[in-house]
């Protein structure tokens, strides 16, 4: 019998190990209370100033929530998108998918600025900053609210060559968008409610002019309404709204991809008689369904190649890594 015990004793000891050891590799260790100590106002600091800017200008809450995606789709979610270019910073800010493109750095300024003043030096990281950014943005135009783990640092290294690879494109096609989602660990379902994404927002002419004069999966009457504002020549930085209600989180986005309204190339894909048409259905008719799952891979993304612990650091200034 005693022996039984021991037995026993040890197996639910290795489990234990073993669980420890599973939840840490799984999340990085990161928790949702991981200021909560150092400092309890840093989270409301970040919420007041991110509903101050889009107040503002309600295109920032997609602007600020785009950093996010093209922050963790290049080496992870380590904030080296808002490294400016140095001698031997290669900046992301000039890769193909940013240049005269990625806007909302001045109020992650901001953001830093006020929160190291509240919390009495840098304790918050660029990070996890863009991650909470990224939530409250949603918030403020109406979207789902989600709870975010925090413990992120941040990197020390930007790297342009891998943002012109990795950054999915608006030309590329369902089975590119696939590939391009995997690589990073999401799944057909992440890639098609994250798209959900363009619900804000606005696109540039020169990412959508192929569209509305090569392709046939478009509504002409659509195609014809955007060729005013995007001529074949020119105008490559005109906007147009990527849904009708570009600033309200909504599901208009998979009601134009249905009837063959959507603006980007990359957009129509997820709804052209392929394998994500039915996911695209499913969240035009169940905006409730929308929500939850967006939040859910909003945190799946979050996660990915994270910096944690004594890898990276905490910058002082999210621009430019800190001095040796």
């Amino acid at each position: 019998m005693q022996k039984m015990n021991i037995i026993s004793f040890l197996s639910f000891f290795v489990f234990l190990i073993f669980s420890i050891a599973t939840a840490s590799s799984d999340d990085y260790g990161l928790s949702t209370k991981y200021y909560e100590r150092v400092c309890p106002q840093a989270l409301p600091t970040i919420k007041r100033v991110v509903e101050d800017a889009v107040a503002q200008e309600r295109r920032m809450g997609a602007s600020l929530l785009r950093l996010h995606f093209h922050d963790c789709f290049v080496n992870g979610c380590d904030a080296s998108i808002l490294l400016d270019q140095t001698s031997t910073i290669d900046t992301e800010k000039n890769a193909a998918a940013n240049v005269n493109s990625a806007r909302g750095f001045e109020v992650i300024d901001r953001i830093k600025s006020e929160v190291d003043k509240i919390c009495g030096r840098p304790v918050v990281s660029c990070a996890d900053i863009l991650t909470v950014v990224a939530r409250d943005s949603v918030v403020a135009l109406g979207g789902p609210t989600w709870d975010v783990k925090l413990g992120r640092r941040d990197s020390t290294t930007a790297s342009q060559a891998t943002a012109n690879v990795t950054i999915p494109s608006p030309f590329m096609d369902l089975p590119a968008l696939i590939k391009s989602f995997e690589d990073q660990g999401l799944d057909e379902e992440d890639l098609v409610v994250l798209s959900g994404a363009h619900t804000l927002g606005f696109a540039q002419c020169r990412t959508f002019r192929s569209h509305i004069y090569n392709d046939t999966n478009i509504d002409p009457a659509f195609a014809g309404q955007l060729r005013t504002n995007c001529p074949q020549a020119g105008g490559d930085s005109n906007l147009a709204p990527l849904d009708p209600t570009p600033s309200s989180f909504d599901t208009r986005y998979f009601n134009n991809l249905v009837s063959r309204r959507g603006v980007l190339g990359s957009d129509q894909a997820l709804f052209n008689g392929g394998e994500t048409d039915e996911l695209v259905s499913k969240y035009n008719d169940n905006y409730e369904k929308f929500f939850e799952d967006f939040a859910k891979s909003m945190i799946k993304m979050g996660n990915i190649n994270l910096l944690t612990g004594n890898r990276g650091q905490i910058r002082e200034n999210c621009r430019r890594i800190n001095s040796q």
